[in-house]
């Protein structure tokens, strides 16, 4: 190829283009390669016979406009930053909780109002409930103060703890600290426990023990700030939106255009070699694939492999895009839900399920008089494999997983089965054939004892090989891959000798 660029970005999941997006507009040039027609790999949009599907994030955080949120109101501040606006409407609900028992809860945006109706639920573990809160509001404080940056950049690393000093040994001594080990520093009850435990999992996908308490800190206390936010249009508005700042500035963005391997020559990534049999060289390369992706696959000698047992990894989904009837939806109904049949099994395949009803907030995702439900739930892709494509089992399959989700969906939204007029399946073997990851993953999460600065960061084994997305520090999530694309075009900045200004 012609191109030269700067840097090379392999996918256009929201890390890689947050990182491309800032570069190009320090000046550095950018190049993106995606497989796809479309950018934002897991946050993007489809469509289907007038419904716009989120393909699936479906709850955001980060556009608060807060000026003092420093880390937290990325997508406000980076957008801020570009020149660009992405209209959002206020979601009063983070997730309405199903669980056993009849225990049923919405997670309000208001945070008195959600201590109020936990502690009406649980009344002799009032104080508990307040104490445990309020360590992650002390999270959450600490975090709002501090400017986002590079954890392997010794600038920005010194200029934020001789300006933070006491708030830097702070977080230093709770990122040591888990989740549910602190909730049992001061709640005893099990069921109590066991909410918290579906706290967790619903946007970490591992119980509240397994779980960091500063990642606990960002997406449980940030709801009663920068609160729950859903950009108009859907969820491809965000990828869009960081396109839009690429292009803006001189970058590029070829979509289409699968990346098959890594060029690796004496130790340092060179460049990248595409589908079609040519070849692009830059300066330095992102990843954001997967870390097994990268390693066992985009780059193919042996030294580099990872062991797919170094991480636990994340579970894949099967989702259901459903077009309904807007009559099966009340008029009091929440956007977000999780449910829960048995505690027994909610961290099992297919245990909870997730959706959301985005229509409510942005009607116009979908034809009038009509809504979209989103129902997913965690799903392997070896239970996937055993079928045959080519004789209908497969699609038997599917369908039939299908139809049990929708009825247990049904003790909630009575009539589902009747309403739906459209509907779309997707296995974990759709998310690995489409996007590229490895089993169909959400990427690695920490084993239980590890610490969240154990997560692979920006820079890899390999000189000028980067790494951007769920499988880098601080782990899945939208707002959580946004960081890891702000830190790694942070730390790629100041090695060009441009470093980036401070997003404010």
């Amino acid at each position: 190829m012609n191109e030269s660029p700067d840097v090379i970005v392999i996918g256009s999941g929201i890390g890689g283009l947050t990182a491309a997006a800032l570069l190009q507009d320090r000046g550095i040039s950018t190049l993106v390669f995606e497989k796809n027609r479309y950018p934002g790999g897991s946050c993007s949009s489809f469509q289907r016979e007038g419904y716009s599907f989120d393909a699936g994030a479906s709850v955001f955080y980060g556009f608060g406009e807060n000026r003092q949120s420093g880390t937290l109101n990325l997508h406000t501040r980076i957008f801020r930053k570009l020149g660009l606006e992405v209209p959002t409407l206020r979601d009063p609900v983070q997730i309405h909780y199903h669980l056993p028992n009849g225990f049923s809860l919405p997670a309000h945006y208001d945070r008195d109002a959600f201590l109020e109706a936990l502690s009406a639920r649980f009344p002799h573990e009032r104080a508990g409930i307040e104490k445990f809160y309020s360590e992650l509001e002390d999270v959450h404080d600490i975090l709002s103060s501090l400017p986002a940056g590079s954890l392997e950049d010794p600038f920005h690393l010194a200029s934020v703890g001789v300006t933070f000093p006491a708030k830097i040994i702070q977080l230093a001594v709770k990122t040591f600290r888990s989740m549910g080990k602190t909730a049992r520093r001061y709640i005893r009850d099990e069921e109590l426990l066991k909410f918290i435990d579906i706290e967790a999992y619903s946007w970490a996908v591992q119980d509240a023990v397994s779980t960091p308490l500063v990642n606990a800190g960002i997406c449980l206390a940030d709801r009663h700030h920068g609160g729950i936010n859903y950009p108009v249009g859907g969820s491809g508005a965000i990828p869009k939106a960081l396109c839009q700042g690429i292009e803006k500035s001189g970058g590029q963005i070829r979509f289409q255009s699968e990346v098959t391997s890594i060029i690796v020559e004496n130790g340092e990534a060179r460049g990248v070699r595409l589908a079609d049999g040519s070849e692009c060289f830059a300066k330095a390369v992102i990843s954001n694939a997967t870390i097994w992706d990268t390693f066992n696959h985009l780059i193919t000698d042996a030294r580099y492999k990872v062991d797919e047992n170094r991480f636990l990894r994340a579970p894949s989904w099967f989702q259901l895009y459903l077009g309904v009837d807007a009559s099966v939806i009340p008029d009091d109904f929440y956007v977000h839900h999780i449910l829960v049949d048995r505690w027994e099994n909610y961290n099992q395949p297919g245990g909870t399920i997730y959706f959301s009803a985005p229509t409510l907030l942005d009607p116009s995702l979908a034809p009038p008089g009509k809504h979209i439900v989103h129902a997913f739930v965690t799903a392997d892709v070896d239970e996937w494999e055993q079928y045959d494509r080519k004789n209908g089992a497969y699609q038997n399959a599917k369908e039939a997983f299908a139809a049990k989700v929708i009825s247990r969906t049904e003790s909630i939204l009575p009539g589902l089965a009747n309403a739906i007029e459209v509907k779309v399946l997707a296995t974990p073997m759709t998310h690995q054939r489409y996007l590229n990851r490895f089993k169909g993953s959400y990427g690695p999460l920490l084993k239980p004892g590890q610490n969240i600065l154990q997560k692979p960061q920006n820079t890899t084994r390999i000189k000028n090989l980067f790494a951007a997305g769920d499988s880098t520090f601080p782990g899945q999530g939208v707002i959580a891959v946004t960081y890891s694309g702000v830190s790694c075009a942070s730390y790629i900045a100041r090695q060009f000798g441009k470093p980036l200004d401070e997003l404010i």
